[in-house]
């Protein structure tokens, strides 16, 4: 039996599926979460914390990935399956953490990015230029990070340097970096990748998605398995820890 039939035997809800998505996704808030106070309030620029910080940085922009695709398998209700306000309010949580977003506004966005992706209906999708990375790029964040986004970091940021006393280096560090950098992630591997046109070839079917080929561990750290797109899309009910290649 070849690996897509047995993914295509399994349930859509396995044994203990809401303790298990809840599980992963305490670990990466908290992660975050542990993180984001060192970097911020608690790293102190010293000869050996130079060492330190890329480090962080890059773990952090990892975990900003994960605060996403928490929200995302909330989304498809695989988070917690039979909890819609679990789903709703843990997703709403990991994604004003990650840039200040609102959910409900980014699941409708994402609901229509599958009644049609890579279509002119689709609005993760960049009809105008359907290969090129960097005008997709800049009207991706335009479309979803706007003057609210925009108003709640900045009054965060503020707090934080001027009320809890964080120093601004550190804030811009440890806190807006990843952000950037994680969004640059997101958008690459689980958007860009998986839907632009190549010249060479098509799409396999309506769903105009192809999967990474990455092993386990380079998908992991890629985007959370979110590389594996076209199995996402044709089961979009798997969270990303169930998400397998078999394409």
């Amino acid at each position: 039996m070849t690996a897509a039939a047995d993914i295509a035997t399994e349930p859509r809800v396995v044994p203990n599926q809401a303790l298990i998505g809840l599980g992963l996704a305490a670990l990466i808030l908290g992660g975050w979460l542990g993180l984001h106070v060192y970097g911020v309030h608690v790293h102190r620029w010293t000869a050996w914390s130079w060492v330190v910080a890329p480090l962080v940085i890059a773990v952090q922009t990892w975990l900003n990935v994960g605060l996403f695709i928490t929200a995302h398998d909330a989304m498809h209700g695989s988070l917690a399956p039979g909890r819609p306000g679990v789903n709703r309010w843990v997703g709403r949580l990991a994604l004003f953490l990650y840039a200040g977003f609102r959910y409900d506004r980014l699941a409708q966005a994402h609901y229509a990015h599958h009644r049609a992706p890579g279509s002119a209906e689709d609005p993760d999708f960049h009809p105008d230029a359907p290969h090129a990375f960097r005008p997709w790029i800049v009207g991706f964040i335009r479309r979803y990070f706007g003057l609210f986004e925009f108003t709640v970091l900045t009054v965060a940021g503020l707090i934080t340097v001027l009320v809890l006393g964080a120093s601004l280096v550190n804030v811009l560090v440890f806190w807006a970096l990843p952000a950037v950098l994680s969004a640059v992630q997101l958008f690459t591997f689980g958007t860009w990748l998986p839907h632009r046109h190549e010249r060479e070839g098509g799409f396999v079917d309506g769903h105009n998605a192809r999967s990474s080929n990455y092993g386990f561990w380079l998908s992991l750290l890629t985007c959370f398995h979110f590389g594996r797109h076209l199995e996402h899309h044709r089961e979009p009910w798997r969270p990303w820890w169930r998400l397998k290649r078999t394409v």
